[in-house]
C-alpha cells in the first residue's frame, strides 16, 4: 500500500515512497517503453531499486513521490536540487505505459511545480525530454514551460543520437500564473 499523501490534486495525489512500493518502481522503470524516454541502458535488480531508495528517494535535498490514483500506484515525480546554488531542480517523472494520454503526467507536474516552487522555493524548474518524447513534451508546453534549448545527439539511447530538449520555468511567472 502506498504511503501517505503528501500533496493531493482532482485526479492524482502524490505520496511518500515506500519500500512496499519498490516492486512497482523496478518493473516500471525497467519497462522497454518506459526507459526508453528515461535514457536508461541498464536494468535495474531489486538491490539498485532498494539502494536508491535508500539513498536518493530518502536524500533530504530530493523529494521523489509516488503518483498515484486513490490507492493504486501509476509512477512517480522528483524535484531535484541541481547545483550548489539552490536556485535550480531538475523535475523528472515516469509513468507505467498503461497511464500514458490520461492527464495524469500533467496534473503530477504540475503538483510538483508548485511544491517546488512555493514549499520549496526553487527560483527556476526545468525538465528535460529527449527526442520522440511526445506526451512529456506536451506536458511541460501544456503547463507553460518555455522551451529554452536543443541540445543535437546528447544522449545515446536505442542505438541512436537522439537530441535533448530542456524545458524551463521561473518562480516569478508560475507564481503570477498560478
Amino acid at each position: 500500500m502506498p504511503g501517505p499523501v503528501f500533496i493531493e490534486g482532482d485526479a492524482v495525489t502524490l505520496r511518500t515512497i515506500e519500500e512496499e512500493d519498490l516492486g512497482f518502481l523496478q518493473r516500471t522503470v525497467n519497462a522497454p517503453n518506459v526507459r526508453r524516454y528515461l535514457g536508461a541502458r541498464d536494468p535495474i535488480n531489486g538491490k539498485q531499486e532498494r539502494e536508491w531508495f535508500e539513498e536518493r528517494a530518502s536524500d533530504d535535498g530530493h523529494a521523489s513521490l509516488l503518483v498515484c490514483r486513490g490507492e493504486e500506484p501509476m509512477g512517480s515525480v522528483g524535484v531535484h536540487p541541481r547545483g550548489n546554488s539552490g536556485v535550480n531542480a531538475e523535475l523528472g517523472i515516469l509513468l507505467a505505459e498503461e497511464f500514458w494520454g490520461h492527464g495524469y503526467g500533467t496534473e503530477a507536474s504540475r503538483l510538483a511545480t508548485e511544491y517546488a516552487f512555493r514549499e520549496k522555493r526553487f527560483h527556476r524548474v526545468f525538465a528535460r525530454v529527449f527526442e520522440g518524447n511526445v506526451g512529456s513534451r506536451r506536458i511541460w508546453e501544456k503547463l507553460g514551460f518555455r522551451h529554452e534549448a536543443a541540445f543535437e545527439e546528447a544522449e545515446f539511447i536505442d542505438g541512436e543520437y537522439v537530441t535533448v530538449h530542456y524545458y524551463a520555468a521561473l518562480a516569478d511567472e508560475w507564481l503570477d500564473e498560478g
